[in-house]
C-alpha cells in the first residue's frame, strides 16, 4: 500500500499560485522580480569574478564572501524559473519530483547560508582578537573543510524530511500557496499524519539555525570585548567597521527567514499575500542586497568593482 501511495505522490501533478487577486498584472509585476532576479545574479557573480581574479583578495575573509555569494545563489536561482512561468501564464503545474528537487536546493542552501555566515563570524573574531594567529589558523584548508562540512550539513539534514513526503497521500487540494515549493507549503496538503515532518522540521531550525545564531552572537561579544580594550576612538571604529557588511548580512537573513518561519506556524489565516510577500523577501533580498553592502562597505571589493568598469581609469589613479 505504501508503495501505491509513494508511485500515485510522484506522478502527482501541483499547481503553483502567483499574486492572488492580481493575475491580470502578472505581467507587469513579473518587471520588478525580473529586475530582482538581474540584480542578485550580476552582483555575485561580480563578488565571485572580482575574488577570483585579483590574487589581493586570496584571502579567508573573501573566500567566505564567495562562499555567501553561490549560497544566495543556490538559494533564489532555483526558484526563477517556476515563478516566471507562473507570472508570464506560461504554465502553473509542477510534478512533485521537481517540486522536491526544488524545495530541498532552498532549504539546504538557506541552512548553508546560515553556517557560512557563522563562519564569517569567526573570521572576524580571529581577525579582531587574534590578529597575529589569523593566517596560521584561517588556512585554505580549513576554509575548504568549513565550507564543505557546511554543505553536508545542511543537505543530508533535509534528506529523512523530504523523503518522507513521497509517501504521503494528497487526496485533497495540489494547490500550493506560492509560485515555488517551500516543505511547510506542501505538508498543509498532505492526507496524513505529518506530526514528524512537523517535528523534525521545527528540530531542524532550532538546532541548526539556533547553534549558528548562537555563535554568532558568542563571536561578536568576545568581539566588542575586545574592541574596548583598543585605547584609540580611530582603533574602536576601524574594527567596528571591519563587522558592519557582516552583520547587515547577519540581519538580512535571520529578519525574514523569521519572519516567514513566524507567518507560516502562527499567521495561518492572514491574507496570502502576506505569506507570499515574506516568501520572495526571504529568498530575494539576501542575494540582492549582499552585494550591494559589501560593495559599499568594503574597500577592497569596491575597488575591485571600478576596476572591472573602468579598468583604465582605475589603473591610471593607482599609478
Amino acid at each position: 500500500m505504501a508503495t501505491l501511495n509513494s508511485s500515485n505522490t510522484m506522478s502527482s501533478t501541483f499547481y503553483l499560485t502567483g499574486i492572488p487577486g492580481y493575475e491580470e498584472f502578472h505581467h507587469w509585476i513579473s518587471i520588478p522580480f525580473c529586475v530582482l532576479y538581474f540584480v542578485g545574479i550580476m552582483g555575485n557573480c561580480t563578488i565571485l569574478h572580482i575574488v577570483r581574479t585579483d590574487p589581493r583578495l586570496h584571502e579567508p575573509m573573501y573566500y567566505f564572501l564567495a562562499m555567501l555569494s553561490l549560497t544566495d545563489m543556490g538559494m533564489s536561482m532555483p526558484t526563477m524559473i517556476s515563478l516566471f512561468r507562473v507570472l508570464w501564464s506560461i504554465s502553473r503545474e509542477i510534478q512533485f519530483n521537481i517540486c522536491v528537487v526544488q524545495m530541498f536546493f532552498i532549504h539546504t542552501f538557506s541552512f548553508t547560508e546560515s553556517s557560512v555566515l557563522l563562519a564569517m563570524a569567526f573570521d572576524r573574531y580571529v581577525a579582531i582578537c587574534h590578529p597575529l594567529q589569523y593566517a596560521t589558523v584561517l588556512t585554505p584548508r580549513l576554509i575548504a573543510k568549513i565550507g564543505i562540512v557546511a554543505l553536508l550539513r545542511s543537505a543530508f539534514a533535509m534528506i529523512p524530511l523530504l523523503a518522507r513526503l513521497a509517501f504521503f497521500p494528497f487526496c485533497h487540494s495540489h494547490t500550493l500557496s506560492h509560485s515555488y515549493c517551500l516543505h511547510q507549503d506542501m505538508i498543509r496538503l498532505a492526507c496524513a499524519d505529518t506530526k514528524f515532518n512537523v517535528i523534525y522540521g521545527l528540530v531542524l531550525i532550532t538546532v541548526l539555525w539556533g547553534m549558528d545564531s548562537l555563535g554568532i552572537f558568542v563571536s561578536y561579544m568576545c568581539i566588542l570585548q575586545s574592541i574596548l580594550r583598543i585605547a584609540s576612538r580611530e582603533g574602536k571604529l576601524k574594527a567596528l567597521n571591519t563587522c558592519a557588511s557582516h552583520v547587515c548580512a547577519v540581519l538580512i537573513l535571520y529578519v525574514p527567514m523569521i519572519g516567514l518561519s513566524i507567518v507560516h506556524r502562527f499567521a495561518k489565516h492572514s491574507s496570502p499575500l502576506i505569506h507570499i510577500f515574506m516568501a520572495h523577501v526571504y529568498l530575494l533580498v539576501p542575494p540582492v542586497l549582499n552585494p550591494i553592502i559589501y560593495s559599499v562597505k568594503t574597500k577592497q571589493i569596491r575597488q575591485g568593482v571600478l576596476h572591472m568598469l573602468f579598468p583604465t581609469k582605475v589603473s591610471s589613479t593607482v599609478m
